[in-house]
């Protein structure tokens, strides 16, 4: 039986969980997959979360030089986090011929490139499953799956974390305040959230995603990025009202005009998909020339779902003779021939504070009109006690350059005030 020795490095919610499932089913594995997955060596500074775990001393290893030269240890998992000990970890495990299985999709987002290019010298593994969705196997999925289609589309909940507050307001109508409170409570969140509820997290991994979808490399600076700090009660109601439910998306599309990749909050129809997946779950939604529409849903993060993904990872590099690299020309920038559409099309939801007077309709109205904005359907609430009221628009699908311009003109004028502008997915 093939005997697979393994380092873990960091012993944090991922890591630990792949330390326990690793020592847990090693005899399932022997029996089901015939090879003898055997942790030799830990990399944790903590001495409490050895102590939790049980690490026998023998395997706890003091630096990662002390790793990367152990004979026994034939593949390195890093679970550190961030981008510069783990970039540095996982580079001298390359470089020693260590195949890597990651879990970090910061790490792989920005710097894949020189990995792969790492991994590719000493014919080791670089595997990345656990970096985006979670238990999700969506990178499986893209490499093994739906290959033999041409995807025109992605489009997903991949930040469990804004998908969880974005799921409490519309369910119970509180604030965000609150709702990224009780996510920080549950340890969905962090102290500092920032790189879930900005965008970023969801960016990096659509960033990985498309490029695997369209087969070339899209870099994280050519993802539009809008975070969900600046969602309101107000226009989650409303929208509930319309028959919309709001959900931060990943969204990826490409066309003869080239490829959009974008991650903002959007309302989805009540009847679409993934308006259902609420809590700190994950979906993606595919669309290939051939399969037609596919969704993966799941646990989008988690102790054992991301272990789950990584522990694969472990089996399919060690029932595997060759090592599977990125199926485009993985560079830092784009490919020179690669076009990005920054002026897409969409629907929009849009609120707007107005004077309670008669013309101000047909005033707004003749500014979309000039920017070639066609209204689908408008509510005016006016407001008790006061000489404004509140209108809301939803747009027909136009160019978004179209509605930055109508906004502008809007804003700058006596006519309206633009209090939001909400993304609306019609398909």
């Amino acid at each position: 039986m093939k005997k697979v020795g393994i380092a873990i490095l960091g012993l944090g919610v991922v890591g630990g969980g792949t330390y326990r499932i690793l020592v847990g089913h090693r005899d399932f594995y022997a029996e089901t997959q015939g090879i003898d997955l055997s942790v030799e060596s830990v990399l944790e500074p903590e001495a409490a979360k050895l102590a939790a775990l049980e690490v026998p001393e023998s395997k706890i290893a003091l630096n990662i030089a002390e790793v990367v030269c152990n004979p026994d240890v034939n593949l390195i998992v890093e679970c550190i986090g961030g981008t510069t000990a783990a970039k540095e970890y996982v580079l001298a495990a390359l470089y020693a011929g260590k195949t890597v299985v990651t879990s970090n999709k910061e790490l792989y987002c920005k710097f894949s490139h020189e990995l792969e290019r790492a991994a590719k010298r000493h014919n080791a593994g670089l595997y990345y499953e656990a970096s985006c969705v979670g238990g999700v196997p969506i990178i499986r999925t893209l490499l093994d799956g739906v290959q033999a289609n041409k995807i025109s589309s992605m489009m997903g909940i991949i930040n469990g974390t804004t998908n969880y507050i974005l799921s409490k307001m519309t369910e119970e109508g509180v604030s965000y305040r609150e709702a990224l409170r009780s996510a920080q409570e549950l340890g969905f969140a962090e102290a500092n959230p920032e790189a879930d509820v900005e965008g970023f997290d969801a960016a990096y991994k659509l960033s990985i995603l498309a490029s695997l979808a369209f087969h070339t490399k899209i870099p994280f600076t050519k993802v539009l990025r809008e975070g969900i700090t600046e969602v309101s009660e107000e226009d989650i109601e409303r929208g509930r009202a319309l028959g919309y439910t709001l959900k931060l998306l990943a969204i990826a599309k490409q066309s003869s005009h080239g490829i959009e990749v974008r991650v903002h909050p959007a309302f989805v129809k009540r009847e679409h998909p993934l308006a259902s997946v609420s809590g700190n779950n994950n979906a993606v939604f595919l669309t290939g020339d051939s399969v037609g529409e596919l969704m993966l849903y799941g646990k989008g993060a988690g102790e054992l779902p991301t272990a789950s993904a990584v522990v694969s990872d472990i089996i399919y590099a060690a029932t595997h003779t060759e090592h599977k690299y990125s199926p485009f020309k993985n560079m830092a920038a784009a490919d020179k021939t690669t076009v990005f559409v920054s002026d897409f099309r969409s629907a929009y939801y849009m609120r707007l504070t107005v004077s309670d007077k008669t013309g101000v309709l047909s005033k707004i109205a003749a500014v979309f009109g000039r920017n070639h904005i066609s209204i689908l359907e408008m509510i005016q609430a006016e407001k008790a006690g006061s000489e404004e009221a509140t209108i809301v628009i939803v747009t027909h699908e136009t160019h978004e350059a179209a509605v930055r311009s109508a906004v502008a003109k809007l804003n700058a004028s006596d006519i309206a005030s633009v209090e939001s502008v909400i993304r609306v997915v019609c398909g």
